[in-house]
């Protein structure tokens, strides 16, 4: 997501900095007017850029909520698997010591 967000500004800028020289290049107007229009352009392009930055960090950060929401809800299933394993685990353990005690009480009669 940000390696393309970053192709995209690339590829504004490039295209605001061709447009512009290319309009210096064949202006049949005044300097100054084609200085105003180049400077016009030049914020309009700021503008856009400014506003792409601001989508993709929004983009960005809803992206890291919901993959923070997913890690948690995992996290979350995970652990309760784990009790519910530990607890299997721990039933387990409590009948083989059962019959272990069991075992060694006849072996000691």
């Amino acid at each position: 997501m940000a390696n393309d967000s970053g192709n995209v500004v690339l590829a504004l800028l490039t295209g605001v900095a061709i447009g512009a020289g290319m309009g210096i290049l064949y202006a049949p107007d005044k300097g100054s007017k084609t200085r105003k229009k180049i400077k016009k352009k030049a914020m309009d392009a700021r503008e856009e850029v400014a506003s792409r930055v601001s989508q993709a960090t929004e983009e960005l950060t809803k992206t890291a909520d919901a993959k923070k929401l997913d890690f948690e809800r995992r996290l979350d299933e995970s652990i309760s698997n784990m009790s519910y394993k530990a607890d299997d685990i721990i039933a387990t353990l409590e009948r083989k010591l059962g019959e272990l005690r069991k075992k060694n009480t006849e072996l000691q009669k």
